[in-house]
């Protein structure tokens, strides 16, 4: 996680991106550093984080697309439905 910290901000700093980072709010980096950037340099800190292989997350990415969330949900209510059918039908045999 140092190793990947130095890395990114070295090419920030390279690349002319400017960043902002309070570590006083962080203080643990093990449990990730959060930077503030700018939309208009998403391009090119995508390309850093590529290039060097960095893992890194944002806030700004949806974490969910709600379209496949629909169709889980439709899934899980069809298997579901049809293990009460199921139960309801041995029931009623063995009944």
């Amino acid at each position: 996680m140092l190793k990947d910290k130095i890395i990114f901000e070295n090419e920030l700093d390279k690349n002319g991106v400017k960043f902002y980072q309070d570590s006083k709010e962080q203080p643990y980096i093990d449990k990730g550093v959060r930077y503030f950037l700018a939309d208009k340099d998403r391009k090119i800190i995508d390309s850093i984080i590529i290039e060097n292989k960095i893992v890194a997350s944002t806030e700004t990415i949806p974490g969910y697309n709600y379209n496949d969330q629909s169709k889980v949900l439709k899934m899980f209510l069809l298997v579901l439905t049809g293990i009460i059918f199921i139960i309801i039908l041995l029931s009623l045999i063995m009944n």
